[in-house]
């Protein structure tokens, strides 16, 4: 995915910061991996407002880097790349919550859309078109579109943010304290997750075939927004929007499936 020296090159470099604490070998890593930062500040960049630039991005994403190259053990059994990217977006989150970036009323807008979604679904029992949507909300298509460029960047989820664990919204718990120790492997966290998965892939199929395309290529393929719109031949703000009914959609399914669980 990412093209840069031979591994022997990028070997003698980890050798010479890690060995000898040789600052321009840190420097050459930086160099070497820096299209990691770029990579993740363009994944996510789907998911923020047009204000939020992606230099911005890329700037926060450079501390992450750093921080990986810092830390990274060469001992263990796993690729820099993949260790990186997670610090990366971690680093770019952290300055996002710093920016402020996602007004409270937006968000409330976020959740309404997503209900909106989720009971009109559940009544029709199919997906709900636009013109459906429209009038359950009392809009028109011009306030349904700028309607979705507002809310498409909820789709981002911190890691501060609270979840309940009972029906009666008792014992928040921040989605931080969800996250798993990967070096303690549970049995029961397995048949959870590969349910979860089954589940959401049983809502993916049920999305409208274009929507479905876009997940597919944004999250399976790696795709850009760019990308997908020359494949779909539309333009990359109508993929965006694509890509948050779609998000709409699952969130509102999975969610009743949730409260029927509790109930």
């Amino acid at each position: 995915m990412f093209r840069s020296s031979t591994k022997t090159d990028k070997q003698e470099l980890w050798e010479r910061y890690k060995k000898h604490k040789d600052l321009s070998a840190r420097e050459g890593l930086i160099v070497e991996y820096v299209a990691l930062v770029k990579y993740v500040a363009g994944r996510l960049a789907i998911s923020l407002p047009p204000n939020v630039q992606q230099d911005d991005l890329v700037s926060c994403g450079i501390f992450g880097l750093v921080d990986a190259i810092e830390k990274f053990d060469l001992e263990r059994n796993i690729k820099f790349e993949t260790y990186a990217i997670s610090r990366i977006r971690g680093a770019i989150w952290d300055g996002l919550r710093a920016m402020d970036w996602v007004p409270y009323s937006i968000r409330q807008k976020a959740r309404e859309l997503e209900q909106t979604y989720s009971k009109l679904e559940h009544q029709l029992g199919r997906s709900a078109t636009d013109d459906e949507i429209c009038e359950a909300l009392n809009i028109d298509k011009h306030q349904f579109s700028q309607l979705l460029r507002e809310t498409s960047f909820t789709s981002f989820v911190s890691l501060e943010d609270m979840w309940t664990s009972d029906k009666n919204g008792g014992n928040p718990i921040r989605v931080m304290d969800t996250v798993e120790d990967r070096n303690t492997p549970d049995p029961v966290s397995m048949v959870i997750f590969e349910e979860r998965k089954r589940l959401l892939g049983e809502a993916i199929k049920k999305l409208p075939e274009r929507e479905r395309l876009v997940i597919a290529l944004y999250y399976y393929e790696g795709l850009t927004l760019k990308e997908i719109g020359k494949v779909l031949e539309v333009s990359e703000s109508r993929v965006s929007q694509m890509h948050t009914k779609a998000v709409l959609r699952l969130r509102g399914r999975l969610s009743r499936i949730k409260k029927k669980i509790l109930d």
